[in-house]
C-alpha cells in the first residue's frame, strides 16, 4: 500500500518523507477528518468516483469538528488530479486528510493548533477481498453498539470516532468473522464497522435510516439510485436486529467495500447462504459503471487523463 508521492501541506513529497510531528494533536485526540474515495482504470483514465460529493462530505465534516479545511473543493479536486498524475495511478485509493498540528497546548480545545492536510493515493483491491464480492463473507451482530446521537456525529467522518469501529470489527475478527453489524442505541440496525447496511426480503430493498447512527454513505446513495431504477422498492427505516436472520439476502456498501454480500450472520445462513439475485443485479450494474462496460448515465465519474509513469501502468 504505497504510492511514489504524498501530497502533504502544499507539495509532493516522496512517501518516505510525508510526516507529522509526534506532538501533532490529531496524533493524540483523534482531531482529524478525512475521505475515502476510489478511481477505477478505464482506458487512459482514473475514473474517479462522486469526487465531488465526497469533498462536499469532506468540508461537511471540518465544519462539524471546527477544523477549517485549508482547500476548497475546486482545490481538492486539483491536487487529486496531480497526485494522481504524479503517481502513474489509474486505479487507486484516494486519502484526503486535514488534522490538527502541532500547537501550543495539548488542551482539547485545539482550535488554536494549526491546520495541516495531506492526501495520499495507493493501490487497494476489495476491502474483504475478491472472492468476498462473489462469495460473501460471514459477519457477526456485535456486542458494541453504534455511537449515539448527541455522543457525536455519524454524519461526519471524524478520525476519532472510528475507535467504535476499530472495536466492531477487531471483536468480530477474533470471533472467527470477516465483519460485524452493530445496532444503534435503540437496538436498531445501524451498520458495519466501516460499511452501510442493505437487506432484500421478498424483492424489497431495506436499508437503516439516518436516524439509525449511520454515515450517510456515498456509496449508499449510489446504490439506492440503482436499486430504485432497476424497479425495486428501496426503503430507509428502523430495521429490527431479527430482519437480519429473515432477509433474503444482506449486502454491505461503501467506498472501501464496494458491495459485497454477506452470506451469514451469527453463523446463520443469509437466504441460501449465497449471493442473491438482487445484490448481484445491483453489484452488475455498479461495476459496469466504475468499470466503463456501462453508460455513467448520472454521471459520477471524473475523468483524469494519466500517463503512464516510466511506461508501467498501474
Amino acid at each position: 500500500m504505497k504510492a511514489k508521492y504524498v501530497w502533504n501541506n502544499g507539495k509532493l513529497v516522496p512517501w518516505e518523507r510525508a510526516q507529522v510531528h509526534v506532538m501533532s494533536h490529531a496524533l493524540h485526540y483523534g482531531t482529524s477528518v478525512f475521505e475515502g474515495i476510489r478511481a477505477y482504470e478505464i482506458g487512459d483514465n482514473a475514473a474517479i468516483l462522486c469526487c465531488r460529493e465526497h469533498y462536499e462530505r469532506l468540508l461537511f465534516s471540518c465544519k462539524v469538528a471546527r477544523i477549517p479545511s485549508p482547500l476548497s473543493i475546486g482545490q481538492w479536486l486539483e491536487i487529486t488530479t496531480e497526485t494522481l498524475r504524479a503517481n502513474g495511478q489509474r486505479s487507486a485509493y484516494i486519502r484526503p486528510l486535514v488534522y490538527r498540528g502541532t500547537g501550543e497546548t495539548l488542551g482539547l480545545d485545539a482550535r488554536q493548533c494549526p491546520t495541516e492536510a495531506l492526501l495520499a493515493t495507493m493501490p487497494w483491491g476489495a476491502y474483504l477481498g475478491e472472492k468476498a464480492l462473489l462469495q460473501g463473507v460471514d459477519v457477526q451482530v456485535s456486542s458494541w453498539r453504534r455511537n449515539g446521537p448527541g455522543a457525536t456525529s455519524t454524519l461526519a467522518k471524524i478520525g476519532g470516532q472510528y475507535i467504535n469501529g476499530q472495536a466492531i470489527v477487531m471483536e468480530a475478527h477474533e470471533n472467527g468473522m470477516s465483519e460485524g453489524i452493530a445496532l444503534d442505541g435503540n437496538g436498531f440496525v445501524s451498520e458495519g464497522s466501516g460499511e452501510n447496511v442493505f437487506l432484500a426480503h421478498k424483492n424489497e430493498i431495506f436499508t437503516p435510516s439516518l436516524a439509525s447512527s449511520i454515515l450517510n454513505g456515498i456509496t449508499r446513495n449510489c446504490v439506492i439510485r440503482i436499486a430504485r431504477d432497476l424497479g425495486y422498492t428501496v426503503t430507509e427505516t428502523s430495521i429490527p436486529r431479527e430482519m437480519l436472520y429473515l432477509a433474503d439476502e444482506i449486502f454491505f456498501t461503501g467506498t472501501a467495500v464496494e458491495i459485497c454480500p454477506v452470506r451469514s450472520v451469527d453463523r446463520m445462513p443469509v437466504g441460501t447462504g449465497v449471493r442473491g439475485p438482487v445484490t448481484k443485479a445491483i453489484q452488475d450494474q455498479y461495476f459496469g459503471i466504475v468499470r466503463g462496460t456501462h453508460a455513467d448515465k448520472w454521471n459520477w465519474l471524473t475523468m483524469v487523463p494519466v500517463p503512464a509513469r516510466d511506461g508501467v501502468r498501474s
